[in-house]
């Protein structure tokens, strides 16, 4: 397989394509849907493949993601949301395919190599250490220490700065002394993402946020996404199941089945029976070609 040549570093600059394609290799009739033509572009990927030995999980994965936009991306299981996932994370590198950060072209060569350029992800299991604080969350791997001869962790500054932070984006806890294994699913949810918030993230990558979850704590998780919208300054994508809760969040959506994008459009523009409607018709494909 043809595998791309990395790049020095993050910062090697080249002339990336227009930023109004669309995604390639799409279902027959799919509609597709960019970013206003004057918005600024924080993520674009363009023709991405992924293979693993015999296996193509990404078929040629299209997609733009502008700055302060949010991108609900939206299949089944298989369909290779998981994959595109890992690449923009950095755990992952594609088979073939370019992808540009803040315009620049840049092969991601590590987790730690994303989060240098500002990408950060919150996975389904959250990544939190149960049995410590909220503040010790927010800072954890990254903590706060005095100066020093003993270096010991400044506890005082830390607390000060995850109470600010939390109350920043609007997320309200009782303390953030109190043991993250004590809060709601809802509420260790977004501890999660305010501790990517306060890491400076640029772009987020939320991965089934809202899974597992009840109307009332869904809702919490909404209303502090859309706030983190009106917030400005930060992109995000959201990977989602759930069409209804994805239309009424996301600007725009992008529908993925068996590795390839299929359907693209403005939130406001489509629906549930219409997305529904071409899962059955990619489903009833998908069948007939099977049976011969």
């Amino acid at each position: 397989m043809n595998e791309p040549q990395p790049h020095a570093d993050a910062g090697t600059a080249s002339s990336p394509p227009s930023s109004s394609s669309s995604p390639s290799s799409p279902a027959a009739g799919a509609a597709h849907a960019a970013p206003a033509a004057d918005a600024p572009l924080a993520l674009r990927g363009d023709k991405l493949v992924k293979r693993f030995g015999a296996v193509t999980a990404l078929d040629g994965v299209s997609f733009t993601l502008g700055q302060g936009e949010i991108l609900g991306i939206l299949g089944d299981n298989g369909a290779g949301k998981s994959t595109l996932v890992k690449i923009l994370t950095g755990f992952h590198q594609q088979t073939e395919g370019t992808l540009y950060v803040d315009g620049q072209e840049t092969l991601l060569r590590s987790v730690d190599h994303a989060r240098a350029l500002g990408i950060e992800c919150v996975y389904q299991d959250l990544a939190l250490a149960n049995s410590l604080s909220i503040y010790h969350n927010m800072f954890l791997n990254r903590e706060i220490v005095r100066r020093g001869p003993f270096r010991l962790l400044d506890h005082r500054q830390m607390r000060e700065r995850a109470a600010q932070c939390l109350d920043d984006i609007g997320v309200h806890v009782p303390s953030v002394d109190l043991p993250v294994e004590r809060l709601s699913g809802g509420q260790r949810q977004a501890i999660a993402v305010a501790r990517a918030v306060h890491s400076n993230a640029k772009i987020l990558l939320l991965d089934e946020p809202l899974a597992a979850m009840g109307a009332r704590e869904a809702g919490l998780i909404i209303d502090l996404v859309l706030r983190l919208k009106e917030k400005g300054g930060l992109s995000i994508i959201m990977i989602m199941h759930n069409y209804a809760q994805t239309l009424d969040i996301a600007d725009r959506i992008m529908l993925m089945q068996r590795g390839r994008v299929t359907f693209e459009q403005r939130s406001a523009q489509t629906s549930v029976p219409e997305l529904m409607d071409i899962v059955r018709r990619e489903y009833r494909a998908m069948r007939s070609t099977n049976a011969h």
